[in-house]
C-alpha cells in the first residue's frame, strides 16, 4: 500500500530532524531524579551559618574556615536552606549584609554509596546568589559564579579518601555584584570621613528588586553509575497525526554504551522506541503538548525512558509541541498563541527567595484562577521545579537570564560578554528539554542605545540561536530607547513602558495616543510581532479615592483598562502579548519611590487580590474565550467563573 501524505511529510521532518537534532551542550545538567540507578538525598533544612563580618570579608578565608566545623571559628547561628539569610534574623546589619557568608552542614552518606567504587556521588545545590565555593570535609571540590543556576561536583573521591561516611558540606557564598557580574554592579566606598566611618561601603545597583542573597534552593546528594547518562537533548515537531521525537543522548564512562530510549503515554503504553544514542521516535496518533486555556487537554506529557545498557536509567517528560514566529503571530503547534500573563518574582515574606513548594503551588493556582496562559521569569532563571509545574498546567514561559540593570557602559566589554555567554549555556543547557518554555529572553532594559551594544547582543543572540534553534530568541526593551541597537537581532519586540506612571504620571488620558505611538513605531521599523512585557501602576492595598489618584487601587485599574483599549486594536494586526507588571507585589531596596517594596503587584506579596486581580480575570478568560475551543462547563467546575460568563 502506498504511503498516505501525512506519512509522506512526516518521513521528510523525520529526515529534517536527524540532520538537525542539536548536539548536547558540554556536560550536562539533568534534574536529580531517582530510578533503578539513582538515589537522590535531600540535604536541605537547618544549617549553620556566619557572616565574615571582617572589614575585607576575607577572614573565613585567611583563617581557612572551611578545615574544621564552623562553629569552631566563632559565633554561628541556625539558618534554613533553601531561603534567604537576610530577612530571617532580627538583625538588621545581616538584612543588608554585601560579602561572604559561610555555610556548614554535617550530613551521613549511606555506606553502599561509599562502598561500591561503581557509584558515583554528586553534591548538587540548586542555585546560590552569587559567587560560591564548596568544600566537603575541608578539601575544595567546586566554585560556580552567577546566582539563578545550579552547580555540581562528583565527591566520590573525597568522601572515600576519608574514614567513615559523614560528609561535612561548606559552603562559602559572596553576594557582591560588579560591573561584569549577571546582574552587574557597583560597590561605592564612601571616603568623607565626617559622614562615613573607615572602610564604609554600599552595593549599587540598577535593578528595582532587593539583592537577596544565600542558598535560595535546595541542596542535594544523588547518585549514578560511573557509566552514566550525561546528558539528554530532545526536540519535537509534527505532522498531521504523527509526532517526531528527535533525541541525542551523552553518555559518559563508558566507551560500549548501549543506549535505549522509549517513550510512553500517560497510560504507561509504549508508543516509541529506538536503539541508538541518537535517533527520532515516530509517534502515530500523538497528543500535543498545547497551553492552557488552548486547548481541552492542555499539557499533555509523554515519558521517555533512556536506558544505558544494563547501567543506568533516567526519565524525562517530553511534551511534543512546536513554535513558530512570523512577522505578526507567535505559532504553538501551528495555531496562534496570544500571551495573556504576568510577571513574577521569586520573592515572598521571610523566605525571600527561598524556593518553598507552598508558595510556588499557590501561585500556580492563582495564574489559573486568573486565566493566566503564560509568564515571564523577570529578571532571572526560576526553580527548575517551577518549570516542571509550568509543564505539567501548561503555563507557557519566557526563560529569562540574569541580564538586568545593564546600564554601564563598562558592561559591554569583552569579559562582561564572556560571562554572559555563559550564563546563557547554563540557562539552555538546563532548560533546553521543558516544553513550557518557548522563547529566550537575553536581557531586560539594557542600556542599549549605547554603540557597544549593537556587537553585544548581536553576539549574544546569535550564541543564544546556536545552543537552541528550536526557540526565537528576545531582549525587553524599554519604550524611551528608540535607537535600540540590539532590537534588529531578536525575533520578537518585547517592550516595556509606564505611560502616566514614570512618563506623565497621573494623566491616565494619554495612554490610547502614547502606547498607540510606541506600536506603530517599533512595528515601522522592524516588522516583527510585539510583546507587552511590563506595564502597570503601583497599587498600595486597601488605598482608596475617586477620582483614582496615584498609588490607590482605583488608579492602577484606570491604568490598566486604557491600556487594554489599545491592546483590544492592536493584537488584531501585530500585538501578540501582555504580561502585567506585577503578579504580586516584591521587596525592593530601601528609597524614596518604594513603599517596604514595590507594590504594582495585581495580589499582595501575601497574595491575596487587589481590584486588579479581577479585572484581569474577567480579561484574561474572555480572551481564552474567543477561541471557541474551550470546553466552558468542564473549566467553570475548576475555576467557577458565574459572576463572568
Amino acid at each position: 500500500m502506498g504511503s498516505s501524505g501525512a506519512e509522506r511529510a512526516a518521513e521528510r521532518l523525520l529526515l529534517a530532524a536527524l540532520c538537525s537534532v542539536c548536539q548536547a551542550l558540554q556536560d550536562g545538567m539533568l534534574f536529580p531524579t531517582e530510578s533503578p540507578s539513582r538515589e537522590v538525598k535531600d540535604v536541605s533544612g537547618l544549617w549553620i551559618f556566619r557572616a565574615d563580618e571582617s572589614p575585607e570579608r576575607s577572614r573565613g578565608f585567611e583563617q581557612q574556615w572551611y578545615k574544621s566545623p564552623l562553629a569552631e571559628t566563632g559565633p554561628v547561628i541556625d539558618m534554613p536552606v533553601p531561603s534567604s539569610y537576610n530577612d530571617i534574623t532580627q538583625d538588621a546589619q545581616i538584612r543588608d549584609f554585601i560579602g561572604w557568608v559561610w555555610y556548614e552542614k554535617d550530613v551521613w552518606v549511606p555506606a553502599r554509596w561509599i562502598q561500591d567504587r561503581g557509584t558515583r556521588i554528586v553534591l548538587r545545590v540548586g542555585s546560590a546568589h552569587y559567587y560560591s565555593v564548596l568544600w566537603v570535609n575541608g578539601v575544595k571540590v567546586t566554585e560556580h559564579v552567577g546566582g539563578h543556576l545550579p552547580f555540581e561536583a562528583d565527591i566520590s573521591g573525597v568522601l572515600r579518601q576519608t574514614s567513615g561516611n559523614q560528609c561535612r558540606i561548606t559552603i562559602a557564598v559572596n553576594n557582591t555584584l560588579t560591573l561584569e557580574t549577571l546582574p552587574p554592579g557597583t560597590i561605592q566606598y564612601m571616603t568623607d570621613r565626617s559622614r562615613y566611618p573607615a572602610g564604609y561601603f554600599v552595593q549599587n545597583t540598577n535593578f528595582d528588586f532587593f539583592n537577596y542573597a544565600g542558598i535560595h534552593r535546595p541542596v542535594l546528594l544523588y547518585t549514578t553509575p560511573k557509566a552514566h547518562i550525561d546528558d539528554i537533548t530532545v526536540e519535537t515537531t509534527f505532522s498531521d497525526n504523527i509526532g517526531l521525537v528527535s533525541f541525542n543522548v551523552s553518555v559518559l564512562g563508558s566507551s560500549k554504551a548501549a543506549v535505549k530510549v522509549t517513550l510512553s503515554a500517560q497510560d504507561g503504553r509504549c508508543v516509541a522506541s529506538a536503539d541508538g544514542s541518537r535517533g527520532v521516535l515516530k509517534v502515530t496518533d500523538v497528543n500535543l503538548w498545547w497551553p492552557y486555556l488552548m486547548h481541552e487537554n492542555p499539557a499533555y506529557l509523554y515519558s521517555m525512558e533512556v536506558k544505558d545498557g544494563q547501567t543506568d536509567v533516567y526519565t524525562l517528560p517530553v511534551g511534543i509541541r512546536t513554535v513558530k514566529v512570523t512577522s505578526t503571530q507567535f505559532l504553538i503547534n501551528n495555531k496562534p498563541f496570544y500571551f495573556h500573563g504576568v510577571n513574577k518574582h521569586e520573592d515572598a515574606d521571610i523566605r525571600g527567595k527561598g524556593f518553598d513548594w507552598p508558595l510556588v503551588v499557590k501561585d500556580f493556582n492563582l495564574m489559573k484562577w486568573m486565566g493566566a496562559n503564560s509568564f515571564r521569569t523577570s529578571h532571572y532563571p526560576y526553580a527548575e521545579e517551577i518549570l516542571q509545574m509550568a509543564d505539567r498546567h501548561g503555563i507557557v514561559i519566557i526563560d529569562e537570564c540574569p541580564g538586568v540593570g545593564i546600564k554601564d557602559i563598562r558592561s559591554f566589554g569583552n569579559v562582561s560578554l564572556a560571562h554572559h555567554l555563559t550564563v546563557m549555556e547554563e540557562l539552555v543547557r538546563r532548560d533546553k528539554n521543558h516544553p513550557s518554555v518557548v522563547m529566550w529572553s537575553v536581557a531586560n532594559e539594557p542600556a542599549s542605545e549605547m554603540p557597544p551594544a549593537g556587537f553585544y547582543f548581536k553576539e549574544l543572540v546569535s550564541h543564544t540561536r546556536s545552543l537552541d534553534s528550536s526557540r526565537p530568541v528576545t531582549y525587553i526593551t524599554a519604550s524611551n530607547y528608540a535607537r535600540d541597537l540590539g532590537a534588529p537581532y531578536v525575533d520578537v519586540i518585547c517592550v516595556n513602558s509606564y505611560f502616566s506612571w514614570y512618563q506623565d504620571p497621573g494623566h491616565t488620558e494619554l495612554i490610547g495616543l502614547q502606547l498607540n505611538t510606541q506600536f506603530d513605531n517599533w512595528y515601522g521599523k522592524y516588522q516583527k510581532p510585539i510583546i507587552q512585557s511590563e506595564y502597570g501602576a503601583d497599587a498600595v492595598p486597601g488605598l482608596h479615592s475617586d477620582p483614582p489618584m496615584m498609588f490607590t487601587e482605583e488608579y492602577q485599574k484606570t491604568v490598566l483598562q486604557n491600556y487594554h483599549n489599545v491592546f483590544d486594536q492592536k493584537r488584531k494586526e501585530f500585538v501578540i502579548g501582555e504580561l502585567i507588571w506585577n503578579f504580586a507585589d516584591f521587596m525592593t531596596s530601601q528609597s524614596i519611590i518604594r513603599v517596604v517594596g514595590n507594590k504594582k503587584g495585581i495580589f499582595t506579596r501575601q497574595r491575596q487580590p487587589k481590584a486588579g486581580a479581577f479585572l484581569l480575570r474577567e480579561r484574561y478568560w474572555r480572551i481564552a474565550n474567543e477561541t471557541g475551543v474551550l470546553n466552558t462547563i468542564k473549566l467553570e467546575q475548576e475555576y467557577p467563573l458565574r459572576f463572568i460568563l
